[in-house]
């Protein structure tokens, strides 16, 4: 088949995950054509569902925080808001292991000063917070939480926490740019405590909500729920089985530039053209992708540390689990030596997740704190993640139920120097006009992150292409 340029459109979006989804949804909404482009067989990316049987089995998010309104507005418009179900209310309590032993995460003053998580010192050091004054650097996670908090918070609040956010090593992250609204309470109130108390009249403004606040939901057929409704909302304005091979900018008519992508599609070339081009994909491939227009830049994003991660789902009866599945499950501490991240006890949150009388328990492992583990084989895999059940639930037995996940590149890590790294983009996209950069690795990691940065995006590429044609 001959090279073609097919159609005529206003932007094309290379990638169909939820950021490129929803940049195609709120252009869509503001009357401009799109075509999205993705290898995928189905739109979601990572955001997949599999039904095998009654296991259901997520090989992405599991669930996501109701943190902006755009989830409601946007449910309701795709005709999908009676699917939504919220988690189970003991979702509420999670737990941390220390000393081998799972402790409930305090969730209001006199439950954390009850618990037996920190130690009398380590509580008493909370004291001080207000007391601290702010940084004159930029500073890790680590840094900044030791500063503030002390180290037994550190170890035993924010490195799981990080782990089970990130995967990540809280000695390396960005506090700055990992957890934006958490470094902001300090530059903004002077302190945390303080912050957090103001910030909540804030937020209540803008309609957002505190991720400790905000309620968990999935869907009845589990999260590819909404990138499917998505890809129905685009018709044919998605592409899947569509890998864009490279793109590149041309003079069009009037010399107003165009972005040319060259694709396969099931084997066939073809070629594309648009005024705008948004690349939603992961920083790797945007890297590849912008080579042209600045090789500096496009090695920058291909630097973007992305660690492996293993998600090891696994069943077993019921009467196997020798604790009640009370809780969203459990992070455990660096600290704590042992050869996963946490557990989430997948099917105490939702229905439908596994078959009557079993339960489903989702555990991750790897990560930046033990890379070589996700590279197990699926035996080992699972050989040591039954061990660490056993251990820490008391789980008998053998599972009768197993489903592996591998991502060899799982989530984009905010290191340092990462918000010099956003602003070469930003100036990228100031030099190059018309070409848009969006994703998890920018803006935040969250689903209700990558709603925020699509909606923004999609707004400015609406005004902006609207005064081009002024």
């Amino acid at each position: 088949m001959r090279d073609a340029v097919t159609g005529a459109r206003d932007v094309i979006i290379v990638g169909a995950g939820i950021s490129g989804l929803t940049v195609a949804y709120f252009l869509r909404r503001a009357g401009m054509s799109v075509t999205v482009l993705d290898p995928g067989a189905a739109p979601g990316g990572t955001m997949q569902t599999i039904m095998d049987g009654e296991w259901m089995v997520e090989t992405g998010p599991n669930s996501a925080l109701e943190t902006t309104p755009l989830f409601g507005e946007m449910f309701d418009g795709l005709g999908i808001a009676g699917e939504r179900l919220y988690a189970d209310h003991r979702a509420d309590r999670r737990y941390i292991l220390r000393d081998a032993v799972l402790h409930p995460l305090p969730m209001s003053p006199g439950a954390f000063l009850a618990s037996s998580l920190w130690s009398v010192a380590g509580k008493l050091r909370l004291m001080k917070e207000p007391f601290v004054g702010r940084a004159t650097e930029e500073e890790t996670v680590a840094q900044f939480v030791r500063r503030r908090l002390g180290e037994e918070f550190l170890e035993y609040a924010i490195n799981p926490f990080v782990a089970g956010v990130y995967a990540g090593d809280p000695a390396a992250l960005s506090v700055r740019a990992a957890f934006p609204k958490l470094y902001a309470l300090e530059e903004r109130y002077g302190g945390l405590i303080r912050g957090m108390v103001r910030g909540a009249g804030e937020r209540r403004k803008r309609a957002e909500k505190a991720k400790d606040r905000a309620r968990m939901f999935s869907f009845r057929m589990g999260m590819q729920t909404f990138p499917i409704a998505l890809g129905r909302y685009l018709g044919d304005g998605l592409r899947l089985k569509c890998t864009a091979v490279s793109v590149g900018r041309k003079e069009g008519p009037g010399s107003v530039p165009a972005f040319v992508v060259r694709y396969r599609q099931e084997g066939e070339p073809g070629s594309l053209e648009a005024p705008a081009l948004v690349l939603a994909v992961p920083a790797y491939i945007a890297g590849d992708f912008i080579r042209p227009f600045s090789e500096s830049l496009g090695d920058a994003l291909g630097g973007i540390f992305y660690p492996p991660v293993a998600e090891v789902f696994l069943g077993f009866p019921d009467s196997q689990v020798g604790r009640p599945l009370d809780g969203f499950g459990y992070l455990i501490p660096e600290k704590e030596k042992r050869k996963i991240l946490g557990t989430i006890w997948t099917s105490a949150l939702f229905p439908g997740r596994a078959p009557e009388g079993h339960v489903a328990l989702t555990t991750f492992v790897g990560g930046a704190r033990q890379p070589s583990l996700a590279r197990l084989d699926d035996r080992d895999l699972t050989r040591t993640v039954v061990s660490e059940l056993r251990s820490l639930m008391g789980v008998t037995g053998d599972p009768v139920y197993a489903n592996i996940i591998r991502w060899e590149k799982a989530i984009p890590q905010y290191n340092l120097g990462h918000l010099s790294l956003v602003e070469e983009i930003r100036g990228l996209e100031r030099q190059v006009p018309g070409l848009y950069l969006c994703g998890n690795y920018r803006g935040g990691i969250a689903v209700g992150d990558c709603l925020m940065s699509g909606e923004r995006l999609a707004g400015r590429i609406a005004g902006e292409m609207e005064i081009k044609h002024e």
